[in-house]
């Protein structure tokens, strides 16, 4: 009955995923311990996937690809699977963000999720409220970590990111993470597709009072816009609500520090604690 309950409340994808695992190993004749042997992996870890206990790793996928000999069919349903990590109203920007060629975001409270590290993420979802349990907690930044395969990726992503002096100064998991935190801020400044830019306090008004926002270039060069917050989240594409958006990021940027003042700023900050 657990079992059971368990797969009904699984993702689809992970439902569909270990329907398609079932039939694929029954039809070649094997035991979950027998295919667990041909990917070393034990007949347990097997049974957790088709049982949907525990949704499968990109390892595991290429493993029972190749075991199974799936002609792809296994290998395809990582994309899809990768989605189903994220929160439901970060999907859509999930995706997008997959494949986009530019990314322009504008922080007002946090650091950029692009730009975090392990520590300072998972110290924000220790601070979630409804709190979440440690395995909710494990996934999410897991998640978070592998969205960052967009700077490595062929072509790489153009990442552009105004982060507000307050992001900076608010010091999410203590000051030992805060001080990794800025130094991975400035390593990611030394990316050639990577700019980060500071918002200071100092500026009183500017563009960006109205909230934070992100801009996405598709590959179809069709730009789109997201906003976000508590749990909910509006993609756009209508072309007049993208301009406007698109428009006043670019005020943003003027009015934010340059890139090299922006660096120097984030060495002070990290200098301070």
């Amino acid at each position: 009955m657990a079992q059971s309950k368990k797969k009904d409340s699984a993702p689809p994808t992970v439902q569909y995923f270990a329907a398609v695992l079932r039939l694929l190993r029954e039809r070649s004749g094997l035991t979950q311990d027998e295919l667990g042997a041909l990917m070393n992996y034990t007949g347990s870890a097997v049974s957790a996937v088709e049982t949907c206990a525990k949704p499968p790793t990109d390892e595991f996928i290429d493993a029972a690809e190749k075991a199974l000999d799936a002609g792809g069919l296994l290998r395809s349903a990582i994309k899809y699977l990768r989605l189903e990590r994220y929160p439901a109203h970060f999907q859509g920007l999930a995706q997008l963000e997959q494949e986009a060629l530019s990314l322009s975001s504008y922080c007002t409270h946090l650091i950029h999720g692009l730009l975090q590290t392990e520590e300072y993420t998972t110290a924000l979802f220790d601070y979630a409220f409804p709190p979440l349990d440690r395995e909710e907690v494990t996934k999410l930044v897991a998640a978070r970590m592998d969205r960052k395969a967009l700077f490595d990726r062929k072509p790489a992503a153009v990442v552009n990111v105004i982060l507000e002096e307050a992001a900076l100064r608010r010091h999410i998991g203590g000051p030992e993470v805060m001080r990794a935190q800025y130094a991975h801020l400035t390593e990611c400044t030394a990316r050639p597709n990577v700019v980060v830019q500071v918002m200071p306090m100092s500026q009183a008004g500017h563009a960006g009072l109205p909230g934070p926002m992100t801009l996405i270039e598709t590959p179809e060069e069709t730009p789109v816009a997201y906003l976000e917050g508590h749990g909910q989240s509006i993609l756009l594409s209508k072309p007049e609500e993208v301009g406007v958006l698109a428009r006043r990021y670019a005020m943003i940027r003027s009015q934010a520090l340059r890139p090299e003042e922006s660096v120097r700023f984030i060495e002070k900050l990290m200098g301070e604690l």
